[in-house]
């Protein structure tokens, strides 16, 4: 199957949507399509499965969710692009790692059109450019397949950022597209992310719905 789904959920609450992956992950078949759900979440801090309560610094009014994904702690909020990724990774023969390679080669890309230089690291899933992060990553397999996914900054208060320790880690800075690039159009930049990101899992074809999942 090489047609993905794309939804277009709008603002949506973290522990909806949440709940709303793990469900259509426990119900689907072999014969399930696989889905993008993009989305934008009022303010919310996650923890991953690995996540510290330590690394949760001043969290004053924004609630803190211990989520099932991988990974430390992250921040999210209007202007900010998640992709939630529900992938078929066992039928389309695809290991984690290169999962996680992918979703961070799409970002990356992206960039590059926009004369942005940006990278990986081994020790700190994500993208950065000059140190900064400005795309987080954490899945969840199940079933032989993943949800949870990538999150963008593209136009957004990165204040929250400063109330905890990013990912785990003291100090690490955070940007986002809009302060890297003049006259973004966010809406075509989101339309760019979900094809490179398409393009990098080997997905030829789309679907779009704005239905709810």
């Amino acid at each position: 199957m090489d047609t993905l789904l794309v939804r277009y959920l709008g603002e949506q609450p973290y522990i909806d949507v949440w709940q709303a992956m793990k469900a259509f992950t426990d119900s689907r078949d072999s014969s399930s399509v696989d889905e993008f759900w993009l989305v934008q979440h009022p303010a919310v801090f996650t923890q991953g499965q690995a996540g510290k309560d330590e690394h949760v610094l001043a969290p004053g009014d924004i609630p803190v969710v211990h989520s099932d994904r991988g990974g430390q702690v992250t921040y999210h909020g209007p202007g900010q692009c998640v992709v939630y990724c529900l992938i078929d990774i066992r039928r389309r023969k695809l290991g984690v790692r290169h999962m996680i390679d992918a979703l961070e080669q799409g970002v990356i890309e992206l960039l590059r059109t926009y004369g942005v230089q940006a990278e990986s690291r081994s020790d700190a899933p994500g993208v950065y450019v000059d140190g900064a992060k400005i795309a987080s990553l954490g899945l969840r397999v199940r079933k032989g397949c993943t949800y949870h996914g990538v999150s963008l900054n593209v136009a957004m208060d990165l204040e929250p950022f400063s109330r905890i320790n990013v990912c785990g880690h003291q100090d690490l800075t955070v940007t986002q597209l809009n302060d890297l690039v003049e006259h973004l159009d966010v809406i075509q930049a989101i339309e760019a992310l979900i094809d490179h990101l398409m393009g990098k899992l080997g997905y030829t074809d789309r679907e779009n719905t704005n239905m709810s999942y």
